[in-house]
């Protein structure tokens, strides 16, 4: 709190009302009768000064911005009430700025604004220093006696502001000295402005001061407490080394010390790394230099506690009987031996070479497989403990590496602590949904999983919470995945892929008589001497109430099923339930599934393709229609980019290839073309698709429909070629699946059938193309495309006949 020397200038006589240039500042508000400095940097401010000096008066309004952060200030962002004053002094300073030095004359209200020559003018009413009333007067001891309590316990204040107070002898004037210079936000300031009256805005300012008071002296009480704190802090610190000196002498121990004595017992039982050891034995020391009620020494206790509780040292042994191992596993899962083939080899080379580096493995594949139930399998018949941690939406960093000690309530990340967990070295690590990583502006956590899946860095392994190196190198890593292309190059590039894929029908049929059914009996509380599911009802819930490439859905549809004859039995309609189809039925309702191939393709311009997709393979109808029109295109479904340049490779084959397919290439000219995919809510995009697109448009311009019984997949080229695509197994299923009979499959495809099951393999009649025509003939008919090109080949020549008719008619009915 400063004080300024007042001048006779409140006394001025201004007139009752004037027009003058406007000054907006911020963050302050300036009182009458006070000379103040001020700086002037904003262009419209420079303008005003200038003109106020151009003036004999110098007369200049200032008024406050009511939002501090407003550059360019309007009428409207300004307080109505101000301050008249007049510029005393003015300096130029580099950069365009003034200084300015400004006396206060009297409180000024705007009853206009003007905004003409690029700067603030108003016409105000001014009001100037009023004669106080007696009860004012009454308020000069009180308010002189807080404002020399406040220079008392304000030590920044010096002396001579005592002096200056009681020289004051205005109420008004003395008022607007001490309002000036209090402690309180603009806004506050700005009221005490606003008062006119005197009594009214020396109470406010004596309320104010007596706040200003309380503030003051609880902050010199809590210096002096914490003076006293300090001094006490010493003493005790002396006290306490006398203590351990006397306690030495007599061989007694106290406590803090029997802590320490216990923390160094479990870093030696820990059996750290010699450099972890000594960062242990070094945070120790620095510990117990340390206050016990210092917030430090517990970062430091935790810090030691997770260390000592890491497994550096404690491995469990691995089961190394592969045959065991393998019993194990046939008896958790039923099918998926290509994984479990790739366990048992990591197995056996365990076996072999007992120091091997863990194995990086991502198990792909639709959801409801089996993948994360696998892991456990795994770890059952390794003899390994396990840990699952769900990467699905995990967006810092901080989740994989930890954060580091500086912050408030760090902690390791969910490598360190599932090992903690764990208790070994050598665990099962299971890393759910890898392909469902975020990132944002915390850090991207598949980069720092690329140090921890990398065998060649993975065993100096650094969390920034410990800070200090350890071995993952035995750790046996299996990540899951839905989708492959999400997870980032580098770190795809780090695992193994091992792709599960979907369930064929026998497949599912043994899962749930082995697995499913048991379960979700027992979840029920019923057992199978109550409950019969035939044979012939779990094909139904398989065919008419599923379709997936896992078995989730089949499991919740058996549950339906065990919840309805729960419910039979437990209100005692029925003693024991025999489920057989009808009764599916009547349970589950209509059949959702139906197996729509043949009346799908039943007309021309319709041919069943297949899909892959995140949940499996896919049966896809490729629609096609056409109108007259002037050879235009149109595509729906949406598709994606890659699709609609086949739709446009097969049309352009299709006009190339137009005499060989009986098709008049005139007709492209006079017609419009209409592509569609269903489920036109799905994006769809691939170059699978190219061979059903050509086989769909050739059926509807030769009128011939495709063999309901076969489907089809392949990339083709604008020569006809048919090359190889991907996910031929789930494909195959998916065909298996919707009753398909004959499978058009790409000639470089046929080494990827060794995956199919040989059951699949038996029902279905495989064909493998590696030209268009091959496809035509298969999908359409040789025969009946040999009729076509022979129609289309009568009908050129009699309109060629027609044609010569005409011409030799013409000169025979001129002459």
């Amino acid at each position: 709190m400063a004080f300024d020397n007042p001048s006779d200038a409140g006394s001025a006589n201004l007139p009752s009302s004037m027009r003058i240039p406007v000054l907006a500042i911020r963050n302050t508000v300036i009182f009458p009768v006070l000379a103040f400095p001020i700086n002037v940097g904003r262009d419209k401010s420079v303008k005003a000064v200038e003109s106020a000096l151009a003036t004999e008066e110098k007369y200049l309004g200032i008024f406050a911005q009511r939002d501090p952060k407003t550059e360019d200030p309007g009428p409207n962002d300004l307080y109505p009430v101000g301050t008249v004053v007049k510029i005393l002094k003015m300096v130029k300073v580099p950069g365009n700025k003034l200084n300015v030095i400004i006396q206060g004359l009297a409180r000024a209200k705007v009853k206009g604004w003007v905004d003409e020559n690029g700067y603030l003018e108003a016409e105000l009413e001014t009001f100037p220093v009023q004669d106080a009333p007696p009860e004012a007067e009454a308020l000069m001891g009180p308010l002189r006696e807080l404002s020399q309590k406040i220079i008392d316990l304000s030590p920044q204040i010096p002396a001579e502001a005592n002096f200056l107070v009681r020289s004051i002898d205005e109420p008004g004037v003395l008022a607007d000295i001490v309002a000036s210079n209090l402690n309180i936000p603009p806004d506050e300031k700005q009221e005490l402005l606003e008062t006119f009256g005197v009594k009214e805005r020396m109470e406010k300012v004596i309320a104010l001061l007596n706040k200003e008071i309380q503030v003051l002296e609880l902050s010199n009480k809590i210096q002096t407490e914490v003076k006293g704190e300090m001094d006490k802090a010493q003493r005790e610190y002396f006290l306490r080394e006398q203590l351990k000196a006397i306690q030495k002498e007599l061989g007694e121990v106290d406590e803090r010390q029997e802590e320490f004595e216990e923390l160094k017992r479990n870093i030696k039982r820990a059996r750290m790394p010699k450099e972890v050891e000594e960062v242990a034995f070094k945070e120790l020391k620095r510990m117990a230099r340390m206050s016990p009620g210092a917030a430090e020494y517990t970062v430091s206790r935790t810090y030691l506690d997770w260390l000592t509780e890491l497994p550096w040292q404690i491995t469990t042994d691995d089961r190394l009987d592969v045959n065991e191992a393998e019993r194990i596993l046939d008896e958790d899962h039923y099918g998926l031996e290509k994984v479990k083939q790739r366990m048992l080899e990591f197995l056996a080379v365990r076996k072999l070479k007992s120091d091997m580096k863990g194995p990086i493995l991502c198990l792909v594949g639709p959801p409801g497989v089996g993948k994360t139930s696998l892991a456990k399998s795994v770890a059952r018949s390794l003899g390994r403990k396990m840990v699952r941690i769900s990467l699905g939406g995990v967006r810092d960093e901080a989740e994989i590496r930890g954060h580091r000690r500086t912050y408030i309530g760090s902690m390791p990340g969910k490598i360190i602590k599932g090992l903690k967990k764990a208790g070994s070295n050598n665990p099962v690590f299971v890393l759910d949904e890898i392909d469902k990583l975020g990132a944002d502006y915390r850090g991207d956590p598949s980069s720092a999983l690329l140090e921890v899946l990398d065998p060649e860095q993975n065993d100096t392994f650094q969390d920034h919470y410990l800070d200090v190196t350890f071995d993952l190198s035995k750790v046996l890593f299996i990540a899951t995945a839905n989708v492959p292309d999400t997870i980032p190059g580098p770190l795809r590039d780090r695992m193994e892929m091992i792709r599960v894929a979907g369930y064929t029908m026998q497949e599912k049929v043994q899962i749930a008589r082995r697995y499913l059914w048991p379960e979700v009996l027992e979840d029920h509380g019923l057992t199978e001497d109550l409950v019969t599911l035939q044979p012939e009802a779990l094909n139904k819930v398989i065919e008419s109430y599923t379709r997936e490439a896992g078995v989730r859905s089949l499991k919740r549809e058996l549950a339906a099923v065990c919840r309805w004859c729960a419910r039979e039995i437990a209100s005692e309609r029925r003693e024991t339930i025999v489920v057989d189809p009808d009764l599916v039925e009547e349970i589950r309702g209509p059949i959702h599934f139906f197996k729509e191939v043949a009346e799908r393709t039943a007309v021309p311009g319709v041919a069943t393709g297949l899909a892959w997709t995140a949940v499996g393979g896919e049966i896809l109808f490729i629609e096609a229609t056409k109108m007259k029109g002037k050879g235009g295109l149109t595509l729906t479904g949406s598709l994606g980019d890659v699709m609609k340049e086949s739709v446009s490779v097969a049309r352009s084959y299709i006009k190339s290839m137009a005499d060989d397919l009986g098709i008049d290439a005139g007709d492209f000219d006079s017609i419009d073309l209409h592509v569609h995919v269903p489920h036109g809510a799905i994006p769809k995009d691939g170059p699978s698709a190219g061979v059903t697109m050509i086989t769909a448009i050739t059926s509807l311009l030769t009128g011939l429909t495709v063999d309901p019984s076969v489907a089809m997949t392949g990339e083709i080229t604008l020569r006809g070629a048919v090359l190889p695509v991907g996910g031929v197994k789930e494909k195959v299923l998916a065909a298996h699946r919707a009753g398909i009979r004959t499978v058009l499959l790409p000639d470089k495809c046929r080494k990827d059938l060794t995956e199919v099951p040989d059951e699949i393999k038996k029902d279905l009649e495989f064909h493998f193309v590696s030209r268009m025509e091959e496809v035509l003939d298969l999908t359409l008919g040789k025969e009946n495309l040999q009729k076509v090109r022979q129609d289309l080949a009568l009908k050129r020549q009699a309109a060629a006949a027609a044609a010569a008719a005409k011409a030799k008619a013409e000169p025979a009915a001129q002459a």
